[in-house]
């Protein structure tokens, strides 16, 4: 890809006549090259979406984290060299300048010195999973979003609308992005689930009928927040924020950008590339370790995904639309920004209309389904 200054030249050089061929040959680079940029609007700004970087340090935080705690117990100081020393035996390559640089950055040694341990997962492998919706009313749509309790991993789907056909669709979905299913599911007190706490007893809630029989089918229990205490769930909670602000803010501004709008399909093929190559691939500031890493541990205690849900009709269920992309195998890929060619949504209006004409009242003896 290009750089911002390097595409400016392109245009300079065909607004002073040269060739496509001159161009190629005074910048070092292919015609093709030139033809691609050539062709894209004058105000065009590249995007990089880089994977995050790996750095040296990150397969030894928790043995830092260790450390340090170990030290806080004792009331005794550990330094920063005898830390490298201990880190170069276990195979550390780096530098004592960088290993001081990501303590601080994760601010170990002031997290030692709290109650808590540095390092927390709060729940067992394969326990919980926690699940919320995220809503983005300037752009009509909702985001389902689970975190596994232990591990960290997460799963984001865009919806626009948060009926429990929906709910169950995402469900699906999510449990075949994690490789299983939770032995329970943690939620506030949307409508979808609950209906009424402590209907017939202390604890006892009355759920959803037909939440509460998709829960049976998956083999997961409910378990909801108390009223005004949804920080109980604050994994999923604290994902959220990032969801917000690390993805959904930027994606709507890099679209404005090239005069697109975000809609439900463009989201969906970006959020997936970002759970997949970013948010789910960081080192998370609690477990100080990569989701998916602590993921591959927890898929071997999840319950088997379930088999398709028959509580209704299986056409009102949603399909990922992140689905229909494929899996990103290159540098390359990440750095597409998907955007639809045509926005076939204008066409819906004609759809009865077409039905109508094409097929005779009565064409299927009946309802579709019942």
């Amino acid at each position: 890809m290009l750089k911002k200054g390097e595409i400016k030249m392109i245009k300079k050089f065909l607004a002073e006549g040269f060739s496509k061929s001159a161009i190629a040959r005074k910048l070092g680079i292919s015609r093709e090259t030139v033809r691609r940029y050539a062709n894209l609007p004058d105000d065009y700004i590249p995007h990089i979406n880089r994977p995050p970087v790996i750095n040296s340090v990150d397969p030894y935080l928790p043995h830092i984290a260790k450390m340090l705690e170990t030290a806080e117990q004792q009331k005794s100081e550990i330094p920063l060299t005898v830390i490298y020393e201990e880190i170069k035996k276990l195979g550390y390559d780096g530098s004592l300048r960088w290993l001081q640089q990501v303590i601080l950055r994760y601010e170990l040694r002031a997290r030692a010195k709290l109650d808590e341990p540095i390092i927390r997962f709060e729940t067992k492998p394969a326990q919980q999973m926690q699940v919320d919706w995220v809503e983005f009313p300037k752009d009509n749509l909702s985001a389902f979003v689970a975190t596994m309790g232990y591990s960290r991993a997460s799963y984001v789907e865009y919806v626009n609308n948060e009926k429990i056909e929906t709910l169950i669709g995402c469900h699906m979905n999510a449990f075949a992005y994690f490789g299983g299913v939770s032995r329970n599911c943690l939620y506030d007190n949307m409508k979808t689930v609950i209906l009424s706490r402590n209907d017939y007893s202390k604890g006892d809630h009355r759920f959803n009928p037909l939440f509460a029989d998709f829960a049976k089918h998956c083999g997961f229990s409910i378990k909801v927040c108390k009223p005004y205490r949804a920080k109980t769930k604050g994994k999923v909670e604290r994902f959220n924020h990032y969801l917000r602000y690390n993805f959904h803010n930027g994606l709507r501004v890099r679209l404005s950008m090239k005069h697109y709008t975000l809609t439900l399909d463009n989201a969906n093929a970006e959020v997936l590339k970002w759970l997949d190559n970013t948010a789910n691939k960081r080192i998370h500031q609690t477990t100080l370790q990569m989701p998916f890493e602590l993921l591959a541990q927890e898929q071997l205690q999840l319950l088997p995904v379930p088999k398709a849900y028959q509580g209704i009709h299986p056409k009102a269920l949603i399909e990922s639309v992140a689905k229909k992309y494929s899996p990103i195998n290159s540098h390359k890929d990440l750095e597409k920004l998907y955007i639809p060619n045509r926005d076939i949504q204008c066409y819906d209006e004609f759809i009865p209309m077409v039905a109508n004409i094409i097929l005779p009242v009565g064409f299927y003896g009946g309802a579709l389904w019942s």
